[in-house]
């Protein structure tokens, strides 16, 4: 069977077959189920990392957009085909110049115009051949629903933090357009795999109208270099959670290797979502924020967009915008003009510029006739009655204006709303003193970056506008601060764009700016712009792309759930599953085990109402106690007193409370303590200050045990919480500094507790205490689920090579879940280790039985 890896797709257009004999040896594949990794190199076997082994070395790129970057229209010769050129405007075709020569590009996406399917497989051989683009055609009834459907009714306006409170404003979740989003998603990703050699090829998909595609990639490809970029604004929790379909979303996006976001602002209501809704928390590590997820790591990229310079020197060194520029000169002689360029949208804020606008004529009678706002009003990308609304609105306001503050020869607003060319644009850019962004909200917006390349302009404007050349250039933003590009321009005069008053003052200290000033800001802007360009935005996300992929092929993979719930455990080479065959089979074995048993989140399941212990966990423990080959120790953060009452019932139980500060070896035994404290007069310092966040943190409360206390914000909100128990962590550090303490976090905890008290003493003394009674442990089991169970992993893993242990001795240290450890073993949830330790104790109830039934054989033949 022919691959249908890109390289191969490409040697077939041509007429070539590939040549096979230069191909790599592929990695050894990744297992779809939980098992060890086949190492045969199977070429007719259905890998979830490739279908055929890559033929080139040429590092690639496949970018996915909604649209492709070409234009297309009916061939001029009267043969009724298709002509297609390259989008000179659009992003995915701009991003390219940052990616570098020795990268090959490859496209997938939608095409504007309809083709219909006699004319389909002629053109996607044209695009691929011509253009190394690959169409999604989809027909056009599904594409209404996904696009002007559940993009532009649903995502859309969400994202843009429009709840459907009724019909009108946005409309009620709608399933069959859900559906249709899915269904679309599902295309692109089947066009994508008809072009991806996984090993080699990065994936880039762009904005929300794809973001369940990764899903679909990961699925078919556990290890596929993937990386998603939002370029609409993400709305906060409070917001998002509305959405029906929120886990879904959420789940598909961290499928990605690499998100990004234009805004921190973005990238925190992200984050938080995946907190509250997920349980998803993230750590920001030298610069870099990831989140674990299944033992991947998915980072988090916050870099705005910048602009395609070249493109817009070179209209700008155009004779027809040097034709523009001195027509509209002429036109606005004797004026200042502010600019503002937007679609005629409901979130662009066309209406609330005009009324500030109309403030500041009314306010300011000295400016009648001096300034003028043109407006540039671009069609809107979608439809409906919304866009009517602001269109009338629009409309309406600007005639209002122009009959109260015009006269013969001057307009005080001049709206244009038919389209005009990008030269005719860059003109206005460059004749205007000022531009104003007053949009309710938007994703990035980078009209004020345009502006201020054009307001450098160059020589020969210089000379139309009659400016000296070495003269400083200069140039003035009002821009609102609920747009993307807002922080990144530092020099630019914020506004709340609902706030009128603001916006009109905004705009008259703008055009009141001294000179010097405005050379000031727009160096400044012009510095940061010129630097920050589309190329310098798409190497960035590339190069944190590819850091974010490096580990993919020593991982090994597993994938897991169903439908858009799927998504991939990794793993280190080294931690593993622990298999419950083998543990057992161990067990048989060995004569000298010990065990040592985290309770919290290891035998009881975390974040439980009823914190003790189920029958059948207390059932397991005391039948491993029987058994005389064994010593079983509990280890726990909790209080002696209910310990020991929660496990009466198991006489032979070790147990070690308050993290091993208390030691108890069974039942008919008085408690120990691991370190000697001479005195607790710490707490004094340390309970008013715990007190005083608890007030303060609803949810929160305080344990307080004989040797430690513990601040628990488990039922707080999980960000307030979160951030009071840094401040708190650090405030107990301070005044406990000179204290013989230490001061832990933990999940949903802060801890203070002697020095030196931690579970691997526990460990280290009970191996010590075996090797001391001529029990050289020959088997040991280790299991805790979070950072204080670590200390005993490491106290275990370092006596497997000393004299504490038996030379062949089974050892099992195994962590809850997947994520990083020093344990070598994992198992899934707490129902697994339940059901492993009833292994262990069945197999002791067998041992016993044999023994039993030997005794008696013996006792028969004596008689």
């Amino acid at each position: 069977m022919v691959s249908r890896s890109y390289s191969n797709l490409l040697d077939l257009a041509s007429g070539d077959f590939p040549n096979f004999s230069r191909e790599k040896k592929r990695l050894p594949r990744v297992a779809t189920v939980a098992g060890v990794l086949s190492e045969i190199d199977d070429e007719n076997s259905n890998s979830v990392g490739s279908d055929a082994p890559s033929s080139v070395s040429q590092e690639r790129m496949i970018i996915v957009g909604n649209q492709l970057p070409l234009r297309a229209h009916r061939s001029s010769d009267g043969s009724g085909g298709w002509t297609f050129s390259w989008d000179e405007d659009s992003l995915l075709l701009q991003l390219k110049d940052g990616l570098g020569e020795d990268v090959e590009v490859i496209y997938v996406g939608c095409i504007k115009e309809q083709i219909v399917l006699s004319e389909q497989d002629e053109v996607s051989q044209t695009l691929l051949e011509t253009f190394k683009c690959v169409p999604a055609f989809i027909p056009p009834e599904l594409f209404s629903k996904f696009y002007h459907g559940f993009c532009k009714q649903h995502l859309w306006p969400l994202f843009h933090y429009m709840l459907p409170l009724s019909p009108d404003l946005g409309g009620r979740f709608d399933r069959s357009l859900w559906q249709a989003y899915v269904s679309v998603n599902k295309i692109f990703a089947d066009k994508v795999m008809e072009v991806i050699s996984p090993d080699d090829d990065f994936v880039w998909v762009h904005d929300y109208h794809l973001m369940v595609l990764p899903t679909f990639l990961r699925k078919r490809f556990n290890r596929v270099k993937l990386g998603f970029f939002l370029h609409s604004p993400f709305p906060s929790s409070e917001i998002y959670r509305t959405l029906p379909i929120r886990d879904e979303l959420l789940r598909a996006l961290l499928n990605a290797d690499l998100i990004g976001f234009h805004t921190f602002d973005y990238a925190r209501h992200f984050l938080s979502c995946c907190s509250r809704m997920l349980g998803v928390s993230y750590q920001s590590k030298r610069g870099y924020i990831g989140l674990e997820y299944f033992g991947r790591t998915v980072s988090i990229k916050i870099l705005p967009v910048g602009i395609h310079i070249g493109q817009l020197q070179s209209v700008l060194n155009l004779p027809e915008t040097e034709a523009k520029v001195a027509e509209l000169q002429d036109q606005f002689k004797g004026q200042i003009v502010m600019l503002g360029v937007d679609d005629m949208d409901i979130f662009k804020g066309i209406s609330l510029k005009l009324l500030a606008m109309e403030q500041l004529l009314s306010q300011n009678p000295s400016k009648r006739g001096k300034i003028v706002l043109v407006q540039i009003a671009n069609p809107a990308r979608g439809r409906g009655r919304d866009v009517q609304e602001v269109q009338s609105e629009t409309h309406a306001t600007v005639r209002r204006i122009n009959k109260i503050f015009g006269r013969p020869g001057y307009q005080p607003v001049v709206l244009i709303d038919t389209p005009l060319q990008f030269y005719e644009r860059i003109a206005y850019y460059v004749i205007a003193e000022c531009c104003l962004v007053t949009a309710v909200r938007d994703g990035m917006n980078l009209i004020p970056y345009e502006y201020i390349i054009c307001r450098q302009g160059n020589e020969k404007l210089d000379m139309t506008l009659g400016l000296d050349p070495s003269t400083a250039k200069s140039s003035m933003l009002v821009v609102s601060e609920f747009v993307g590009c807002s922080p990144s321009l530092s020099g630019a005069i914020r506004v709340n764009p609902w706030n009128i008053d603001a916006v009109a003052e905004a705009m008259d200290s703008a055009l009141g700016v001294s000179d010097a000033e405005k050379q000031m800001r727009h160096e400044k802007h012009y510095r940061y712009v010129s630097t920050h360009d589309v190329a310098y935005w798409a190497r960035s996300f590339l190069q944190d792309l590819e850091r974010a992929c490096r580990d993919h092929m020593r991982r090994r993979c597993w994938g897991i759930g169903f439908g858009l719930g799927f998504r991939v455990v990794a793993l280190d080479p080294n931690f593993r599953k622990l298999s419950i065959d083998h543990i057992v089979s161990a067990y048989k074995r060995t004569k000298n085990r010990a065990i040592l048993l985290d309770y919290d989140g290891t035998i009881m399941v975390p974040g439980s109402i009823s914190t003790s212990p189920n029958a059948e966990a207390v059932a397991i423990l005391d039948n491993l106690c029987r058994d005389p080959k064994n010593v079983v120790f509990l280890v726990s953060g909790k209080d002696r007193d209910t310990l020991a009452e929660w496990f009466s019932s198991c006489e032979g139980l070790g147990i070690a409370a308050e993290h091993g500060y208390f030691v108890r070896p069974n039942y008919g035994v008085d408690w120990e303590t691991c370190v000697s404290v001479p005195d607790f007069s710490w707490k004094q310092i340390a309970e008013p200050v715990m007190k005083l966040y608890t007030e303060t943190t609803d949810g929160s409360t305080i344990e307080t045990k004989e040797s430690a206390l513990v601040w628990n914000f488990q039922y707080a909100d999980p960000d307030f919480g979160s951030c009071q128990a840094k401040e708190l962590l650090d405030h107990l550090e301070s005044v406990l500094a000179n204290e013989p303490v230490s001061v832990k976090s933990g999940p949903n905890i802060v801890e203070v507790k002697p020095q030196g008290v931690n579970k691997g003493l526990v460990a280290q003394h009970q191996l010590e205490t075996m090797h001391q009674k001529g029990m050289l442990p020959d088997f040991v089991l280790c299991i805790g689920d979070d950072r204080s169970d670590e200390d005993m992993f490491e106290v275990i893993k370092s006596a497997a090579a000393g004299p504490s242990l038996s030379p062949v001795a089974e050892v099992f240290a195994c962590t809850v879940g997947q994520k990083p450890s020093k344990a070598k073993y994992y198992l899934d949830d707490t129902a697994e280790i339940l059901r492993m330790l009833l292994g262990l104790a069945e197999a002791s109830a067998q041992d016993a039985c044999k023994a039993s039934q030997g005794s008696q054989r013996v006792v028969i033949n004596k008689e």
